[in-house]
């Protein structure tokens, strides 16, 4: 069956921060300026918002030039920040409160909201519908389309109704054909027809590799007298310090009595049993934490990849006929533990770098390096140059000496010594053989403060057609046994925060199982896989989370 075609000036792929905001600014300038031009966002959770998860504290910066007027206009950031606090755990009882004057300045939130990004983006995603934006949320873009040049002339939508064997069900609906001037892609972190991109045109060939964690969040409603709403705490140490790995935790006091918490690993850990869901259930243990929940209800739960290499592992931005904009290319700032605003901002200059094309009377296919020159002039450019440095000290140096010299770079030279550190080696060739380590015991959730994963995914909404293809591909379908079964105990096991991959045993024989069920779309498989041999696809659209509140 030949697939429907609709063609648009703009076409965007993802209805996050970044996809809202560039696709937004188009259609400003576009009736500002008298000068007509369509776009379209296409993404594939249920709803705008369904697959947002962030911690999160918002800096206003992007959103006050976007819409200089959004409190008039009812945007939701409502919890300003009051004060902050950073602990450094050293044990499972203990903690050193850091005093303010040793906080990295860039970890200081004076004038940032508490929000929930996912309400944020349905007030965005109402925003771009008022000005005329074509929206198609439940649509997952699975194919990128090439012109006969090679360059990109748009996407394809994953066809509804396949089968678990490939076969045409009665359901059977064939995909469209998005075609476009310009496609930006803005998928998020890891996103799949970025990560394609990216290796179809080599973009990364002079970029440091990128780097990633791992965030695992829950929201929690607490006791009204434990509350203190616009308390902002971030901490790091224990219990990853047990195991040699970093990362580290936040618990933000939103509003109506509701926390944010969770933990983010970094995903260039070395020890093959860590367990990052596990390591989070145990956290919340701790007097610092524990304190908040105890007597509260655990409301939400879900985990997304982190992207946190910086600008030293920005990939080129531009390729004939497309953009990336946001996680997709990896504008996160890590030292401030920030990315939405950085999306935002990075959404805002692609649009106005193709604007300046359409108007100019480009007709698609070329490269748009406007963006880029308009990035590099930007306060975004000058932002991740002076945490450049940040991640890659952390990864290198450990969490205390790594600390120790962002304090100094960012505290006292503003971000401006005259080097870089680089971090070379891939999260997936970090792993050490699983002989090098013991197993860890992590011990059994109480059902109170702690949790299994099960109950966990079941509270995130998760739902998934289960008769399609698994989108969870494996390149080769033996190494999980016969190579990361045997070198690293398959970590898969225990990377996944949402119990897609098992080991079981069936007629006495050992198999690797994939539950695509209960993928939260976190994407940590495809980037911590030693062997590289799991490609997340996407699945139908509208499958996946549906988070309410996150």
């Amino acid at each position: 069956m030949e697939r429907e075609a609709m063609e648009f000036d703009v076409v965007i792929v993802g209805g996050g921060p970044a996809g809202l905001s560039a696709a937004i600014r188009l259609r400003q300038l576009s009736i500002e300026s008298g000068h007509e031009i369509s776009v379209c966002v296409v993404e594939k959770g249920s709803e705008f918002g369904a697959h947002i998860l962030s911690g999160a504290v918002i800096e206003p910066r992007a959103m006050n030039e976007l819409f200089p007027n959004w409190k008039e206009e009812g945007a939701p950031l409502n919890t300003q920040v009051t004060r902050d606090e950073v602990h450094f755990l050293i044990s499972p009882e203990k903690a050193i409160l850091t005093p303010s004057w040793a906080i990295p300045k860039p970890m200081h939130n004076e004038g940032n909201y508490i929000v929930s990004l996912g309400n944020v983006v349905r007030w965005l995603a109402a925003k771009a519908e008022e000005l005329e934006v074509n929206l198609f949320p439940g649509f997952a873009a699975a194919e990128v389309l090439y012109d006969e040049k090679g360059a990109v002339k748009g996407i394809a939508t994953g066809d509804m109704g396949v089968g678990k064997n490939g076969e045409h069900k009665s359901s059977y609906t064939p995909g469209y054909e998005l075609l476009a001037k310009y496609t930006l892609f803005a998928e998020g972190c890891r996103g799949h027809l970025g990560k394609m991109l990216i290796n179809h045109f080599k973009l990364d060939q002079d970029a440091d590799p990128q780097h990633y964690g791992l965030g695992i969040k829950e929201l929690w409603e607490i006791d009204p007298a434990k509350h203190e709403a616009g308390l902002v705490i971030h901490g790091a140490g224990w219990p990853l310090s047990e195991s040699g790995s970093t990362g580290g935790w936040w618990l933000y006091h939103a509003e109506d009595n509701q926390v944010s918490l969770g933990l983010i690993t970094d995903l260039s850990y070395s020890n093959p049993y860590v367990s990052p869901f596990d390591e989070m259930q145990r956290l919340k243990h701790h007097p610092v934490l524990k304190k908040y929940l105890e007597g509260g209800k655990r409301i939400s739960y879900g985990a997304r990849a982190v992207v946190k290499g910086g600008l030293n592992s920005l990939p080129k931005l531009t390729f004939p006929g497309g953009l990336l904009i946001g996680d997709d290319a990896g504008f996160l700032n890590f030292s401030k533990i920030k990315g939405s605003h950085t999306a935002m901002k990075s959404g805002m200059l692609a649009a106005e770098g193709i604007f300046d094309a359409l108007k100019a009377g480009r007709t698609g296919g070329d490269e748009v390096t406007e963006y880029v020159d308009k990035f590099e002039a930007s306060w975004l450019y000058e932002e991740l140059y002076k945490s450049r440095n940040f991640g890659a000290a952390m990864h290198r140096m450990g969490t205390l000496m790594g600390a120790a010299y962002n304090f100094v770079e960012q505290n006292l030279f503003d971000g401006k010594l005259p080097f870089n550190i680089h971090d070379t080696t891939p999260d997936y060739k970090t792993l050490d053989l699983a002989s090098f380590h013991q197993p860890i015991a992590y011990p059994k959730p109480d059902g109170k403060i702690s949790f299994d994963k099960l109950s966990s995914v079941f509270i995130s909404n998760t739902n998934h057609e289960e008769d399609q293809p698994v989108h969870l591909t494996l390149g080769d379908a033996s190494i999980p046994l016969k190579k990361n079964l045997k070198l690293y105990e398959e970590p898969a096991q225990r990377y996944c925060p949402a119990g897609v991959y098992e080991i079981v045993v069936k007629e006495g024989e050992k198999q690797f199982q994939i539950n695509a069920q209960n993928c939260v779309h976190c994407k940590t498989c495809d980037i911590k896989d030693p062997a590289q041999n799991i490609n997340w696809v996407v699945p139908e659209g509208g499958g996946g989370p549906n988070y309410p509140n996150m």
